[in-house]
């Protein structure tokens, strides 16, 4: 009984075997795996379906050293239990993989020492650019990408120092939920803030000068934790604002996760939403429409930060200059019941 000869696999196949199988020419394979906008859709299939068939895994390192690119991207974030970041990272892939890039992507934790030894790990892998979250970095993490020349975009937070960054102002959106809730007719607003990161601490700064540009801005309405939020700290904090100040009207709170947690505590306490007290919340995640009331927040343009973060460094990576150093996303104002 004959026997199918037994096709070579993994790290035995070359890209001429490819070549071979798919009809083309080696140049023609490592455009459609590198760069495969430059090859039409029939070669691509062709040499997908040879790559399939034989088992070949290009070599990341060879490919490097002769094309002095890794193919690769490193993508900081704070946090991948955070649907923000989670969004963001859907909109850099949908951007970067059809160009023939993979992420490296690297959890900080939102913690300043972790990412710089995510990014003397990763750098070792000579990733072609960076995406990072936010605009401050320990000095020991600017100066290594300033030594690498790492082509980078900062996301979620926008820069007026020649920094390419694409996001939108934190500051002018907690400045427009707290004229909001002021609009309402509340005049004893408070905020409550968890983890209170960049991002957080500049929501806090546009509420804080919204409230005393009306002369009703108060110290003693602010509940701030630098731990990791979560709904449940939502609902505790909301029991710490009654008690201490049980004449507090309103309450923006820094995400989503906190104002849900606020609302449910607002229902098992029997405290009526709006009319006793207003909730706001920020980022607008899906589950703010369907709190009971609704949950006004600010909608952040997450995914679309990654798409345009992506394109920008797709740019920078072959040469070129941003469209924008600055591009201001913008966000929106979505009102609901809970004010």
């Amino acid at each position: 009984m004959s026997r199918k000869p037994r096709i070579r696999s993994g790290s035995g196949v070359t890209m001429h075997d490819v070549a071979k199988a798919a009809g083309v020419s080696a140049i023609t394979v490592s455009r459609a795996l590198n760069q495969p906008q430059q090859v039409s859709p029939h070669l691509r299939d062709k040499v997908q379906q040879a790559v399939d068939a034989l088992g070949y895994v290009p070599s990341r390192s060879a490919s490097a050293l002769a094309s002095a690119r890794s193919r690769t991207v490193l993508v900081l974030i704070p946090s991948l239990g955070n649907t923000v970041f989670l969004d963001t990272l859907a909109g850099i892939e949908s951007i970067l993989a059809p160009a023939g890039y993979q992420m490296l992507i690297g959890n900080s934790h939102y913690d300043a020492e972790q990412e710089l030894q995510l990014l003397r790990a990763y750098l070792q892998h000579r990733p072609d650019g960076l995406l990072l979250t936010g605009l401050s970095h320990a000095a020991p993490f600017d100066a290594l990408l300033r030594q690498h020349a790492l082509p980078a975009v900062y996301m979620m937070d926008l820069a007026d120092d020649g920094r390419c960054c694409v996001g939108f102002s934190q500051e002018e959106a907690g400045a427009a939920i707290t004229r909001h809730l002021l609009s309402r007719g509340k005049r004893r607003i408070g905020f409550l803030g968890a983890q209170l990161d960049e991002r957080v601490l500049k929501r806090l700064a546009g509420y804080r000068a919204t409230l005393a540009e009306a002369g009703l801005h108060d110290p003693s309405l602010e509940w701030l934790d630098p731990s990791p939020s979560s709904m449940q700290m939502g609902a505790d904090m909301l029991d710490a604002a009654l008690r201490a100040r049980p004449d507090c009207d309103a309450l923006f709170c820094c995400n989503d996760d906190l104002a849900i947690g606020a609302l449910a505590r607002c229902q098992q306490l029997g405290v009526a939403v709006p009319q006793r007290l207003a909730v706001a919340g920020f980022n607008d995640l899906q589950p703010a429409t369907w709190c009971i009331p609704s949950l006004t927040t600010v909608a952040t343009p997450r995914r679309e930060i990654g798409v345009q973060a992506a394109r920008a460094l797709l740019n920078m990576m072959d040469g070129g200059m941003p469209d924008a150093p600055r591009v201001d996303l913008g966000f929106e104002l979505m009102l609901r019941r809970s004010s």
